[in-house]
């Protein structure tokens, strides 16, 4: 009876034993599963933060360079609007009108690309049967879920470095030798530059020749035949630069804040991972320590 008791308790404290054993086990090959897990993440988050603060380098080079280019055209711009500021040109709700978007190819640069097209929804509820002409594969896409039927023409691959002003003149005499593309007025919407960490969605008003000559105040000036309609052509083509060059300043300085916002994140997920890797490491090593004391105790 003595004897089958003990053989009873050996059996148990022996299971007991591996069943403690098979339990340490397979909480150790867990968490190495989980610290080899973890340190693949760090890794992968650690490459991650390396592109977006070189990206970030980048875009802080194009910016300061793009104010540059933004200050010249929007001079240009503001002194080649003055035509149709004195003579008191104003848009009239039965005036045929073409929108034109201006927007870019690339992303990673926030809500920017969406902020010109919730722009130009909302002047498409006031003229829904206005065509639209769209410089950027980014807006296209956007507005392509909604205003397909009114696309009219698009432009892409424009301003690879900085927009330049043959690249708007080329745009500005397709739009203009386009006989579907006739207009009295032409809304121009862009991404106004404002600060290097914030813009706004803007519109700039160009008038065809015919519409201007009807103003107010037109009689005011001296125009020789035909001098206004060249004049008018150069500045369309002045607006329509001035909005792409404005748009990808502002493009820059959100690219840049972008990249600045991603590398802080990365680096704040970088400083929990390695944390969590350090406490579950640690957690490994002193089970492996009560493994050894324990062994060396029952010896």
């Amino acid at each position: 009876m003595l004897l089958n008791l003990s053989q009873q308790t050996c059996r148990s404290v022996l299971s007991a034993r591996a069943s403690l054993q098979n339990q340490s086990l397979g909480q150790s090959v867990r968490n190495m599963a989980t610290l080899k897990e973890i340190q693949i993440r760090l890794k992968s988050i650690t490459n991650i933060s390396k592109i977006t603060a070189s990206m970030k380098m980048i875009a802080s080079t194009k910016t300061a360079r793009a104010q540059r280019s933004m200050e010249a055209a929007r001079q240009n711009g503001i002194i080649s609007a003055d035509c149709a500021k004195f003579t008191e040109v104003k848009d009239q709700d039965e005036a045929k009108k073409i929108l034109i978007v201006s927007s870019s190819d690339k992303g990673l640069c926030g809500g920017i690309h969406s902020s010109v097209s919730r722009f130009t929804r909302n002047l498409l509820r006031e003229h829904p049967e206005s065509k639209i002409v769209i410089i950027g594969d980014k807006s296209k896409a956007q507005l392509s879920r909604i205003a397909s039927n009114n696309i009219y023409l698009n432009f892409n691959q424009i301003g690879q470095l900085i927009p330049s002003y043959e690249e708007s003149c080329g745009i500005a005499s397709s739009i203009l030798e386009d006989p579907d593309l006739n207009f009295d007025v032409a809304d121009i919407i862009f991404n106004k530059f404002v600060s290097p960490i914030s813009y706004e969605s803007n519109v700039l008003k160009s008038f065809s020749a015919e519409y201007i000559s009807n103003a107010p105040n037109f009689a005011v000036y001296e125009i020789p035949d035909g001098a206004l309609e060249n004049y008018n052509e150069f500045m369309f083509a002045n607006n329509v630069h001035w909005a792409i060059v404005e748009g990808h300043a502002a493009e820059m300085a959100a690219k840049r804040a972008a990249m600045e916002n991603a590398t802080s994140n990365a680096g704040d997920l970088i400083q929990r991972l390695t944390l969590q890797y350090n406490r579950g490491r640690q957690a490994v090593i002193t089970n492996q320590l009560i493994e050894v004391i324990t062994g060396a105790s029952a010896l």
